[in-house]
């Protein structure tokens, strides 16, 4: 247990540190160097630097070291790495490309989701707009992120495309990445929790099109608040508090 916190601790310290740009393209790093720096053993560092491979970040060869790459060999659809840049300066860039990526596929899976979700979907669906009503008119930010992301990923899972289904780590961190940086406000719009009610309605009511219109209206909603006070933080120097 302690040696996956270790190397949960080296992985985020260097992956912070390539999106930030402080090992900016080219940068070389040593096993040795890793070793010494974060007072790890080799095998922590190892795998450190094997998951930073997996995601396209750096490279490593034998007698050159471990080179960060190029941001365009990165692969962006990565959980942690939406995570990493959302905590970054890079968040505004990072909201608007994703927001722009969601307008292309949650409105097609929420009208696929009205012509294939099972009864449970259908079910799992309106408990989770349902659940979201409640927290939001309670204020408790967290609980009602947590029933938003199970929102989006039954939608997602209820389209019944395995491509859709697989972008649910994807949309969770957006989602998770708006309540931590304080970008909702302290009571959700009641109109955006009515617009996720309203696509579990057209879901179990088969209605693809009313499925689709709401959903492309969340995201439009969605993507345009939290880009500007993205924005906004970012040109004040810290988190602003969309209210």
């Amino acid at each position: 247990m302690a040696r996956t916190a270790l190397h949960e601790d080296v992985l985020e310290a260097l992956g912070r540190r390539i999106v930030d740009g402080e090992l900016g393209e080219g940068a070389v790093l040593t096993l040795d160097g890793i070793d010494t720096e974060y007072d790890v053993s080799r095998s922590v560092s190892r795998e450190a630097v094997r998951v930073l491979e997996s995601m396209g970040m750096v490279a490593s060869r034998r007698r050159v070291g471990v080179t960060v790459l190029p941001r365009t060999s990165w692969h962006v659809f990565d959980p942690r790495l939406i995570r990493w840049r959302l905590d970054s300066g890079d968040r505004p860039h990072q909201l608007r490309s994703l927001g722009e990526l969601r307008s292309g596929f949650e409105p097609v899976a929420a009208g696929l989701a009205a012509v294939r979700a099972t009864p449970e979907q259908c079910g799992a669906l309106s408990a989770a707009a349902n659940d979201m009503v409640v927290h939001g008119r309670a204020g408790d930010l967290e609980a009602f992120l947590q029933a938003d992301i199970v929102f989006h990923r039954v939608l997602l899972e209820a389209s019944g495309n395995e491509m859709l289904a697989a972008l649910d780590g994807v949309v969770a961190e957006v989602l998770a990445g708006r309540t931590h940086h304080h970008l909702m406000p302290a009571h959700p719009k009641d109109e955006a929790v009515d617009l996720h009610v309203e696509v579990a309605r057209a879901v179990r009511s088969r209605d693809a099109e009313a499925a689709r219109v709401a959903m492309a209206t969340i995201i439009a909603e969605a993507t345009g608040a939290v880009s500007d006070d993205a924005e906004d933080s970012t040109t004040l120097g810290g988190d602003g508090d969309h209210a």
